[in-house]
C-alpha cells in the first residue's frame, strides 16, 4: 500500500472509531445510523427515483418511448421483455434508484410486469451507476479511458447472462 493509501485507510478508521463512544447506548448508535440512513434516502435515493419516473413520464408523452419501444424491440425479446424495458437498462447506467424507477414507471403504465422486473433487476444491480463509478472510481485510481469499453463490456455481458438465467427461473 502506498503511503497515501494508509492515510487514507487510518482517517476512515478514526471517523468510524469517532462516531461510537464507549458511553454510547445501542439506541444512540441505532438513532445515530437512523438519521444517516434517512439523509441518504431524501437526498439521493428519493431524486433519483422521482427523476427517473418523471422522466419516462415525459418520454411516453412525446412518444419518444414508443420509438424506443420499437427500435429496440428485436434486441429486448431475446430476453422476453418489451423494447421498452432498454429504458431500465439505460437508466441503471447512471443511477440504480433511477433504474428502479424507470421499471416502477413502466410497471405502473402497464408496459412491464412483474416477471419483466425480475428478469431486469440483476442487470439493474450489475450495470448500477457505472457512469458515475467511471469517473469517480476509476478516474481517481488513474485507470487509462482505453480500458473503460472492456471493463464496461464485461458488465454488460455479465447482466446479459444474469437475465437469461432469470428469464429460465422466473415464473
Amino acid at each position: 500500500m502506498s503511503e497515501e493509501q494508509n492515510k487514507q485507510t487510518l482517517v476512515a478508521q478514526e471517523t468510524i472509531t469517532a462516531e461510537v463512544n464507549s458511553s454510547d447506548t445501542i439506541m444512540d448508535v441505532f438513532v445515530r445510523g437512523a438519521r444517516k440512513g434517512w439523509k441518504v434516502a431524501i437526498d439521493n435515493i428519493i431524486p433519483n427515483v422521482l427523476m427517473a419516473y418523471v422522466c419516462i413520464k415525459v418520454l411516453n408523452v412525446t412518444g419518444v418511448l414508443a420509438w424506443f419501444g420499437t427500435a429496440f424491440a428485436p434486441v429486448m425479446a431475446i430476453w422476453g421483455l418489451p423494447g421498452q424495458a432498454i429504458m431500465v437498462i439505460l437508466g441503471a447506467l447512471m443511477s440504480m434508484g433511477g433504474a428502479v424507477g424507470v421499471a416502477m414507471s413502466l410497471f405502473n403504465d402497464g408496459t412491464l410486469n412483474g416477471t419483466h422486473i425480475s428478469i431486469l433487476m440483476p442487470a439493474i444491480y450489475l450495470l448500477g451507476s457505472k457512469i458515475q463509478y467511471l469517473g469517480r472510481l476509476l478516474g481517481t485510481a488513474g485507470v487509462p479511458g482505453k480500458h473503460y469499453p472492456v471493463l464496461l463490456g464485461i458488465s454488460f455481458v455479465n447482466a446479459a447472462i444474469a437475465m437469461f438465467v432469470m428469464k429460465i427461473i422466473a415464473p
